[in-house]
């Protein structure tokens, strides 16, 4: 039995040839210097900020050069499946704006280099791991997990790297021992389970003097040499399924993926995916590994975000809080590209889109993370969103994450003047941050949600009684914020407050306080807390109907 025979036994029926899929796949027709980026996440059900980080490089490099961006399942792991994931990946990265070319979507397929699903596209990996055992380049392992287990004991007792690799695995070199070819051509027919082994051409356990060493260029790293790899890596499982290394190398040569964005975790395996790519005769797609996302701990250490530690790593902390997909993609540019910040304060106007992304101006050594810095953008970024743009939103995600809240909604128009309070002043107040936020800062503006959070100052609060009726006997909806404030400084004056508060911080002695705190006792009975904007214009908008009934419950 040779090669050629040994994988006609193993497949005896395929549909197509290689030659066949590459006709069926065949080279895209796009500009020249267009990209084809994939985003190819994991149904585990949950799906994380990482994801959306390198969904917004796939997406910017391949919009920008005018090629294809497209999402594919990759399922192989079937252990890890979790119910509904799919979904959950679709919907999630939508609500973040990321909006795919081709590829997998709720309603079936879009694009021609489907199936997009790992999991059905099992004869077109059987079909290469065919060709790589024709050509002697694969090799069935019949090893029991016991077998493996000794091996590994030995391999520790000697101190030599663990794995299957030459001289560990009889089956490797089933050819040249005619007793082994008949006993996995034997065990084949009897339909005994096996995996499918790379036949890597790497020296194990070499020195650096004889490790073979290939010269490979990352788009964010720049040059990297990355030694042969030794180990005989599994392609195909006992279940027919193909594992993660071999999926992804077939699919990315059919679908005529140009371009891979993944983590740094991956480094480690890039030299079983050049040696897949390299025996398969494909040309190596440009890789380009990101730096990990990290945060500063409580004890001021950099680390890298968990998934049990930080709930701000899942992308349904940012649903549920309600962070407008418009922020979140400004704030991930700040720490995708380093000249983002500059170019936003010179074009602080300007779509995102205008930006030029480029990996060159990526960290390779950690993104750093910072949730107070993203508030901090999101404020900037919802200031040049139309206040009615932002009310539709905000429906839309309390529709599907507070549904508590639908008495805001009931008149879109109020809200949207509530919204645009202070917006548009000589220096714009950036009071709204995330829907949840928002919801708690505007609260004041509803009797559902009014509440009253803070104290009187002290140094009015004996007065607060006469300071309320005495505001309710001399207020007029109609005047105008000069004549609304002078009387409250003569409601001051009249009861013993300085008019100015200069004045009280001069002579302490002669007052009880100043304006400012008896302007605090009508706030905190309109408002219910010391801080907010402008009260001359939040009362134009509750309307005095409103303004009276809230002063006078508080009134004796």
């Amino acid at each position: 039995m040779d090669h050629k025979e040994l994988s006609e036994l193993i497949y005896p029926s395929l549909p197509h040839t290689p030659e066949e899929y590459e006709k069926i796949y065949p080279q895209r027709d796009l500009p020249e210097g267009a990209m084809v980026t994939r985003l190819g996440p994991s149904p585990t059900g949950f799906i994380h900020l990482g994801n959306l980080y390198g969904a917004f490089v796939d997406e910017r490099l391949a919009h920008q050069s005018g090629g294809v961006f497209y999402l594919r399942i990759e399922d192989t792991d079937d252990k890890r499946y979790v119910e509904n994931a799919v979904e959950t990946i679709i919907t999630s990265l939508g609500f973040f704006g990321i909006r795919f070319d081709e590829g997998a979507t709720l309603d079936g397929d879009i694009g021609d280099y489907g199936d997009y699903t790992q999991s059905r596209r099992g004869e077109i990996y059987q079909t290469f791991a065919k060709k790589l055992l024709a050509e002697g380049l694969a090799y069935p392992c019949f090893l029991s997990e016991e077998e493996i287990s000794a091996i590994r004991e030995e391999q520790e007792a000697q101190k030599l790297s663990p794995g299957i690799y030459a001289g560990w695995s009889k089956y490797r070199d089933w050819d040249s021992d005619p007793e082994t070819a008949a006993e996995v051509e034997s065990r084949i027919k009897a339909g005994e389970p096996f995996v499918i082994r790379l036949k890597s051409k790497g020296i194990p356990n070499a020195g650096a003097e004889e490790t073979a060493r290939h010269a490979v260029t990352d788009a964010i790293r720049g040059e990297l040499s990355v030694p042969d790899n030794f180990l005989d890596i599994v392609i195909i499982k006992q279940t027919g399924i193909p594992t993660y290394h071999f999926a992804h190398v077939v699919d990315d040569h059919l679908m005529r993926t140009t371009h891979v964005v993944r983590g740094e975790e991956w480094l480690p395996s890039l030299p079983i995916h050049i040696e897949l790519f390299e025996d398969l005769g494909w040309e190596l797609p440009v890789y380009c590994h990101t730096a990990q996302l990290m945060k500063i701990d409580e004890d001021g250490n950099k680390r890298k975000l968990s998934k049990r530690k930080d709930p701000e790593l899942s992308l349904d902390f940012y649903r549920s809080e309600g962070y407008h997909p418009a922020a979140v993609r400004e704030y991930l540019l700040t720490i995708l590209n380093s000249n983002y910040e500059e170019w936003r304060m010179e074009n602080p106007d300007a779509d995102a889109d205008e930006f030029r992304f480029t990996t060159e101006k990526m960290s390779s050594s950690g993104a750093l993370f910072d949730l107070d810095k993203l508030n901090d953008v999101s404020k900037n970024t919802l200031l040049h969103i139309d206040a009615r743009e932002l009310a539709e939103w905000l429906k839309g995600w309390s529709d599907e994450f507070a549904p508590e809240y639908a008495y805001v909604f009931r008149d879109m128009d109020h809200l949207a003047e509530i919204l645009d309070l202070g917006r548009h002043d000589a220096r714009p107040r950036a009071d709204l941050v995330y829907a949840r936020q928002i919801m708690d800062f505007i609260g004041y503006f509803f009797d559902e949600s009014f509440e009253r959070k803070d104290e009187y100052p002290a140094e009015a609060a004996a007065d607060a009684d006469a300071i309320l009726k005495a505001y309710l006997d001399s207020y007029d909806h109609s005047d105008d914020n000069g004549q609304w404030f002078d009387k409250i400084r003569q409601i001051a004056t009249d009861l013993g407050y300085a008019a100015k508060p200069k004045d009280y911080k001069k002579n302490p002695d002669d007052y009880k306080g100043h304006v400012g705190h008896v302007s605090t006792v009508i706030r905190i009975a309109l408002m219910g807390r010391a801080q907010s904007p402008d009260v001359w214009a939040i009362q134009q908008i509750m309307g005095e109907d409103m303004v009276r009934a809230r002063i006078g419950s508080v009134t004796a």
